[in-house]
């Protein structure tokens, strides 16, 4: 596990911590996570502070399974922080992301699609369900996928949930619910 390679800017900050060796072969991953995340965070008009984990499947498994019941691997998982009261001229903390590498990869094989477009989908993704977007309705999902086509148009990566592709709907609608304390 290497430790989290923080950056900060004015308007956000993204930890990103490598769990899985996996991730080592792919040195633009972290810097495709921060467009994807900086690009997201620009067009919601947000400032963010928030972790990114990549991870294996054996790791995200068992995340999913703890938090949802499902005792699979999936490619992305978010879990947003709660609610943030404070000053607005400072990020506010959103939560984390996790992402699986080889569901990832597998995915980004079967739909045909390069592996760095897919990471950067992903991140988007998992951003918007930090920002409280979800898939959860037709309505829901309709709006969640534009502002996800909208980003990655931004970005140059082709619409990821257009027709004729091997899966237009990974599961990537993957999001996980926080046990809340008191």
């Amino acid at each position: 596990m290497s430790p989290p390679r923080a950056r900060r800017s004015r308007n956000h900050a993204i930890d990103i911590m490598i769990e899985s060796s996996r991730w080592n072969a792919v040195p633009e991953a972290t810097q495709t996570i921060r467009r994807a995340i900086s690009a997201t965070a620009q067009k919601a008009h947000v400032r963010a502070e928030l972790s990114v984990v990549l991870t294996n499947d054996a790791s995200i498994r068992a995340l999913n399974y703890h938090w949802r019941k499902q005792n699979k691997p999936t490619n992305v998982l978010s879990f947003p922080a709660g609610v943030h009261i404070g000053p607005k001229d400072v990020p506010r903390p959103l939560g984390d992301i996790v992402i699986a590498y080889e569901t990832l990869a597998r995915e980004a094989k079967a739909e045909q699609k390069p592996f760095l477009h897919h990471l950067a989908h992903l991140s988007v993704h998992g951003f918007l369900h930090l920002l409280g977007y979800d898939h959860d309705s037709e309505a829901n999902a309709e709006k969640m996928e534009q502002f996800e086509r909208t980003i990655l148009a931004r970005l140059g990566i082709p619409d990821p949930y257009r027709t004729g592709t091997a899966n237009p709907t990974p599961d990537h609608h993957a999001r996980p619910r926080r046990a809340r304390s008191r």
